[in-house]
């Protein structure tokens, strides 16, 4: 096919003597970047759909960013976190409009939870509701600053940490913000950013936003999409996943907690409003609360039929709705009175009818007369993660070979996922979240893509099985997409190193970890640490935390500090061995010595404890597909690919990658995961790791597929 105008003019930028090359004195012209740049311009012209995947070190951005500000059409660039997106707006986008020259209007819109709402931070001044004097400093320094900022963006308090419990405190949601009868609507921080937006050429959202604004979430993007012309999914392996939650919907305890307590706040400014507030909000309080206590019987997490099965859990379920019917019912009356009053009776509203929906429209029976108890705070984060850090994941190694799945008996077909979607919850410390998830979200992303009639774009550095794009493709809904393969620019073969270690027993035993250790040591003593090492369960995390806790080198374990103070802390140390489980496979950067070395205990197959999985793969086994081959291999995979894509960052970078698994020459599947990896130089002996790092050459044969147990060492 003839290249477009577009694709040709991107490609000369990103030549040697283009305009990148000439104003960035860093930049290093890359063929796969030209060429991943010429494809994604080629689709802007189309406006059709390109998958990509770019290799690490390919230089995706700029290869997104020149055809994007070079094309003059309305562009939304999708990130995977806000941190990427800070980078990117910040960073990487003015870089490329400088060098190119070109006056192009730019804007950063995220969704409203990362805005400062003024309603809310007036309404909790003066209330008790903090509970330390660090958290009342925290406070008044949002305060302090709330009169000198221009964006209102929380990012620019650095000193705010990202779980902080302040954070619902002073900004806003779909559910509670007050819209055009907020008394602060004129100076909201939320409509004056989406102005922006809707005024610039380029946008950059992260994926929360788009998601929730095409699920019809209202976080204020909604009114942008239909122009944008063009759209670039960055981190794109993510999107699934994600879209899985913003099409579904959910019920969770702080915001029935903060639905209790912003009832209460709007009574300062009614007269005579406190007497028939307090005792309904109080009781919806202890209701959420109550919940939490009896649900404690139950695994961190399970099916809506899982939690009927434990009476105390179903006459819960009865009292919080009885509860928030008895404070919409109070509400009522107060509606007219304060804009703040009508949000919260929708609120109690929605909540209802969510909570009945999950139920199955269980009727409500009277609830009992509330104990005294006022101390129940808001959890602090109700995420996936603290779950699966509080659960005893039992590994899914042994259950999930191509054998197991082949002769495994069809599991009872779930009632959850009869419609489509299936209903669960899931616990954290303090709170719990009641979710209902579609299985599939294929349908409603093609449509989304179809109405748009925009070019999309998505691109990772995973997105391929085996060189495949199949089971991605089918995730978005996708027929025979245009795809690409832009390979990395580094030097495998002088670069690193892949050690297979021999002789390590199945995954599922139980001295597996001590086997491990004992040939990690070898590679830690040559590498002098300057290491991650990632595990499939927290289980086994903590048990490796034990066995190297007298090592001489410093250790920093997932759990006792927030993650990026690891990361500093690593970084800081030299020499460090960095413990961490699924959240550190990707978006973590540690270029340099540094880090050194990348371990990867198992192969990371998702843990058998998740309904939504379960039921997904329940489903593919009900139209007649093989679960393993069809789910559980390709997530394995990308998930596998995400944490070797850790260790090499630059060209200048070296390192060694250890894949413990011993499925991966002892099963047939285990080609796929090789096969799916850079074409790294492997080997099966310890010595040639400690060559590798003395920066001796290594005469490593060649070999075309995985070695048997027997084998020494090979070369791809």
């Amino acid at each position: 096919m003839q290249p477009s105008r577009l694709g040709v003019a991107s490609r000369a930028a990103l030549s040697d003597g283009g305009e990148i090359a000439r104003k960035l004195e860093t930049f290093a012209p890359r063929p796969a970047q030209q060429d991943l740049s010429a494809a994604i311009a080629d689709a802007f012209e189309t406006r059709e759909t390109l998958l990509a995947e770019a290799g690490t070190g390919t230089g995706k951005t700029f290869a997104y960013l020149v055809p994007a500000l070079l094309s003059g059409l309305k562009t939304i660039v999708s990130t995977g976190t806000r941190a990427l997106q800070d980078q990117l707006y910040h960073r990487d986008l003015p870089r490329v409009r400088d060098a190119l020259g070109v006056g192009v209007k730019t804007a950063l819109l995220k969704g409203r939870a990362n805005y400062l709402c003024r309603y809310r931070m007036e309404q909790a001044k003066g209330e008790p509701k903090f509970s330390s004097r660090d958290l009342a400093a925290q406070f008044q320094r949002i305060v302090a600053w709330s009169g000198r900022t221009r964006l209102g963006d929380l990012a620019e308090l650095e000193a705010l940490p990202e779980e902080s419990p302040l954070l619902p405190v002073v900004t806003s949601t779909a559910e509670n913000c007050l819209g055009s009868e907020c008394p602060f609507y004129a100076d909201c921080f939320v409509v004056q950013a989406r102005q922006r937006a809707q005024a610039a050429d380029v946008v950059v959202v992260n994926h929360h936003l788009l998601l929730a604004d095409l699920a019809l979430k209202q976080e204020g993007f909604g009114e942008i999409l239909p122009g944008a012309q063009a759209f670039v999914i960055d981190e794109a392996h993510q999107l699934p996943e994600l879209a899985a939650q913003f099409f579904g919907e959910a019920i969770s305890a702080r915001p029935l907690v903060e639905l209790a307590r912003d009832a209460l706040a709007e009574c300062k400014s009614v007269t005579g409003a406190l007497a028939s507030i307090q005792a309904p909000s109080r009781d919806l309080e202890h209701s959420v609360r109550a919940l939490r206590t009896a649900m404690d019987e139950l695994p961190v997490r399970g099916t809506r039929r899982r939690a009927g099965e434990v009476p105390a859990v179903e006459d819960a379920f009865d009292n919080l709705d009885a509860a928030l019917a008895n404070l919409r019912d109070a509400l009522e009356p107060l509606r007219g009175a304060a804009p703040g009053f009508d949000s919260c009776h929708a609120r109690a509203e929605e909540f209802i009818e969510r909570l009945r929906r999950w139920r199955g429209a269980a009727v409500p029976r009277p609830a009992p007369e509330p104990e005294e108890d006022d101390d129940f705070a808001p959890p602090r984060r109700e995420v996936a993660a603290e779950a699966e850090a509080e659960a005893e994941n039992q590994d899914a190694a042994a259950a999930q070979d191509a054998n197991a799945a082949a002769e495994a008996s069809p599991a009872a077909i779930p009632e959850e996922g009869r419609d489509g979607s299936v209903l669960w919850y899931e616990l954290t410390a303090r709170g719990f979240r009641l979710s209902r998830t579609p299985l599939d979200v294929a349908g409603p992303l093609a449509a989304h893509r179809e109405r748009s009639r925009a070019a999309w774009v998505f691109t990772s550095a995973t997105l391929a099985i085996g060189g495949q794009f199949q089971h991605y493709a089918r995730k978005l809904g996708l027929f025979e997409p245009k795809t690409l393969l832009a390979p990395s620019p580094f030097d495998w073969a002088t670069q690193a190193l892949m050690y297979l270690p021999p002789g390590l027993p199945d995954p599922a035993v139980r001295h597996y970890n001590q086997a491990l250790v004992e040939r990690l040591r070898p590679v830690l003593d040559a590498s002098g640490g300057r290491a991650f090492v990632l595990f499939a369960s927290h289980r086994a995390l903590r048990e490796t935390a034990e066995l190297l806790k007298d090592g001489p080198w410093p250790l920093f374990v997932q759990g006792e500090a927030p993650r990026h103070v690891l990361l500093e802390r690593f970084r800081a140390s030299g020499n460090g061995v960095l413990l961490g489980a699924a959240s550190f496979r990707e978006g973590v950067d540690v270029a340099g010595e540094a880090l050194s070395v990348v371990v990867i205990d198992k192969l990371p197959f998702a843990a058998p404890d998740d309904p939504v999985f379960e039921a997904r793969l329940d489903a593919i086994r009900r139209r007649g597909g093989n679960p393993f081959r069809d789910e559980q291999l390709p997530q394995a995979v990308i998930a596998l690919k995400q944490g070797a894509g850790r260790l090499i960052r630059s060209e200048t970078d070296r390192g060694v990658l250890v894949l413990c698994d011993p499925r991966l020459h002892s099963k047939s599947y285990g080609r796929t995961f090789l096969d799916s990896l850079p074409p790294l130089p492997r080997t099966r002996r310890v010595d040639d790791v400690a060559g590798f790092f003395a920066g001796r050459p290594l005469a490593l044969e060649s070999a075309s597929s995985a070695p048997a147990d027997g084998e020494d060492y090979y070369y791809r």
